[in-house]
């Protein structure tokens, strides 16, 4: 009998950590290291469509971020900005559908506009649906979706006793994708930083301390061949999940 191939990731989430640690190691200002890290982007993206992974999540912009100092967010928005009139038409051509997450209404309304577009440009495309995460933060996007349920138990189209984990999680952000299989840090942090809390919850965690610009395709393939030897139980038993009865494949 022939090997199984390897299993890939459905989907993939990224903390794309060091950009200014990168640059500062070069003696240059912190937005030469986020000028690399979205060519670091461009290479991602294409190791995701060469290896069939359908979802990219990358997490660009924290909510917490908006309290760096306001010289690094107006170029952060500017680079941005700027990646989006640049980038999106060679996206929609390769297949990706973009999509963005967070609180967008903290963003100027240009952005927003763009983003926008983007979304409405790619939305029909289906080879690799990006995910940016910006001003997003795990914490506020559960809160949100209590918050809409609440809503719908004030308006009497919910009962509480109705309220349960698949509810809450058809609010969260990401609702309309599988779960992350596999999450990446960059940069030599051990932590998720308030990054997809819900989502989360089952997926494999690996980490590196290649700096985000410096990252490359051998690096992400050691990711992948690591996520490949691991057997996820989702709280089984591994003769329940190495039956072929079993109905889970990863």
């Amino acid at each position: 009998m022939s090997a199984q191939p390897a299993p890939v990731p459905r989907h993939l989430a990224i903390i794309m950590d060091g950009n200014g640690r990168w640059a500062q190691q070069r003696h240059r200002p912190r937005l030469v290291g986020h000028r690399a890290g979205a060519r670091a982007v461009k290479r991602c993206v294409e190791f995701c469509l060469q290896r069939g992974i359908a979802a990219l999540t990358l997490f660009a912009f924290s909510s917490e971020n908006w309290g760096r100092p306001a010289e690094e967010v107006g170029g952060l928005m500017k680079l941005f900005l700027g990646a989006l009139e640049r980038e999106v038409d060679e996206l929609h051509r390769l297949g990706v559908r973009l999509g963005f997450i967070g609180e967008r209404e903290r963003f100027e309304a240009t952005l927003q506009a763009r983003m926008q577009a983007a979304e409405t440009l790619t939305a029909g495309n289906a080879r690799l649906a990006l995910t940016i995460a910006a001003s997003y933060g795990g914490r506020q996007d559960i809160a949100h979706a209590a918050r809409t349920l609440a809503e719908d138990v004030a308006a009497g189209r919910l009962r509480p006793q109705q309220i349960d984990a698949d509810r809450l999680g058809a609010r969260v952000a990401l609702a309309d994708l599988p779960a992350p299989d596999l999450f990446i840090r960059t940069g030599g942090e051990l932590r998720i930083s308030n990054f997809l809390l819900w989502q989360l919850a089952y997926t494999e965690l690996w980490f590196t301390d290649t700096l985000w610009p410096d990252i490359d395709a051998a690096v992400l393939d050691r990711a992948l061949a690591d996520y490949a030897s691991r057997e996820r139980r989702f709280g089984l038993i591994s003769d329940q999940v190495r039956r072929p009865s079993s109905g889970r494949t990863s």
